[in-house]
């Protein structure tokens, strides 16, 4: 299990990644758009932990 630190550092790579791709599909240099929404899933994934976490839930 990861603890919130590394979480967090999770969630800034993933928005540094996905400023990058942002900027690939703008300049028509992504094939794959798909992506974009994995990023996305796994940020929200991430920060949905950290939220239970201050919960409690988990």
């Amino acid at each position: 299990m990861l603890s919130d630190t590394e979480i967090r550092k999770k969630i800034d790579e993933s928005d540094r990644e996905l400023v990058e791709l942002s900027i690939r599909v703008a300049s028509r240099q992504l094939v794959n758009h798909r992506e974009m929404f994995k990023v996305k899933r796994r940020m929200a994934r991430l920060k949905t932990i950290l939220r239970e976490r201050e919960l409690g839930i988990r």
